[in-house]
């Protein structure tokens, strides 16, 4: 599938976004572990969320490609803006998808435009990997649903206005006995942990949640009854395709550092871009940047067909991750001892880089995966 005009644009809006608004302050951000509000509401305005919802539900109506692509030239800027649009995807493809109109109306356009913040809470302390180790429960009750259990490094859980939480509706029924509820933090029962402190993307909030018999009402059910994890990992598929394009994005901010460093830094009396293994360094960023590229593309491609493309997400995700860490560590290198200092883009990039093999389904899990759907469908076409 070509990249057409309406994706160049987008992606043009992006860069632009992520060149003039996103960068200057992305030091700062990661210092301070600041939410930055204001530049997810411009980006609400522009937008940049909800890249593949419908338009006549208020997103921007594009494909996985589109989405892909706004991905990476986010994530060149700062990764945790880009991760926070990686959210709202998730949560706009819930609505979209398994949503009721009233859903859709209470809950989509306000957060498209970032007036409200989602949470997506799957992980527990037991249940990360293993969501068949699920202990939230919901109980059914006369007039709705009755919920209580704790999540875990839940993605904007100490700001967040609303979470969609997975959560056990039967207790005998495995995969097929979970519910994925639309919970207000502002529910009597909803408490918060402390913010974590992070190695990376610190901009992007992470915390804890607690659920004390938390009454909700019968439309709080979104989707089916059971469905809840086939649906949650549906989403999760296109959540693939956008991490792996925001690697690629980390890795791609590393090299055009390492490359305008390379040119400038002096040693023996000549740039340290004349050296042959620095060379060699930089021609494998390169190499492997636009082959984790081209296969984040590739599996954007296979998901917009419909056909079977969770090997292909799979691969892009692990494949991406691993470039991201192992060439923003080259990134560091090229930069020497600078490398390794606070303050220096390329230290940040290498820390933002590690996340990436462990969220979303860990690069272990992705193996997994892709041998899984190997010895059942043969080598992929």
């Amino acid at each position: 599938m070509p990249i057409t005009e309406t994706h160049q644009e987008i992606r043009r809006t992006a860069r632009r976004f992520a060149e003039e608004v996103i960068r200057p302050r992305a030091e700062a951000l990661d210092h301070d572990e600041a939410f930055p509000a204001d530049i997810y509401w411009q980006m609400g305005q522009l937008g940049l969320f909800g890249i593949t919802v419908p338009a006549e539900m208020g997103g921007a109506g594009l494909d996985a490609l589109g989405y892909a692509l706004v991905m990476e030239e986010l994530s060149r800027g700062y990764a945790s803006i880009a991760d926070q649009c990686g959210l709202y995807e998730l949560i706009g493809t819930l609505l979209s998808l398994h949503g009721t109109d009233a859903q859709r109306e209470r809950w989509l356009g306000p957060l498209l435009a970032a007036e409200l913040k989602p949470a997506y809470c799957l992980t527990e302390a037991e249940a990360g990997s293993d969501l068949s180790n699920l202990k939230t429960f919901a109980d059914k009750t006369a007039d709705g649903w009755r919920l209580t259990g704790s999540k875990l490094w839940i993605h904007n859980a100490p700001v967040a206005d609303v979470g969609f939480v997975l959560a056990r509706t039967d207790k005998e029924a495995g995969k097929r006995g979970m519910s994925i509820f639309i919970v207000p933090f502002d529910a009597p029962g909803v408490s918060r942990g402390p913010k974590e402190h992070k190695m990376g993307q610190r901009a992007s909030q992470v915390g804890a949640l607690q659920f004390d018999d938390v009454r909700l009402p019968a439309d709080a059910l979104l989707g089916t009854e059971g469905r809840g994890f086939h649906i949650m990992m549906g989403a999760l598929d296109k959540g693939r395709i956008g991490i792996a394009a925001l690697a690629v994005g980390i890795a791609q901010a590393g090299l055009e550092a390492a490359l305008a460093y390379a040119g400038q830094r002096r040693q023996f009396g000549q740039p340290v871009a004349d050296f042959q293994g620095l060379q060699w360094m930089l021609a494998d960023m390169v190499k492997d940047i636009t082959a984790a590229r081209l296969l984040v593309h590739h599996a954007a491609e296979a998901f917009d067909s419909g056909g079977q493309s969770t090997i292909f997400c799979s691969m892009a995700k692990c494949f991406a991750a691993d470039m991201a860490v192992a060439q923003t560590a080259n990134a560091v290198q090229i930069f020497g001892g600078s490398g390794y200092i606070r303050g220096f883009e390329v230290e940040r990039l290498y820390r933002d880089a590690k996340i990436t093999q462990i969220y979303e389904g860990t690069n272990q899990i992705q193996r997994t995966i892709i041998a899984r759907e190997l010895l059942k469908n043969g080598v992929p076409a």
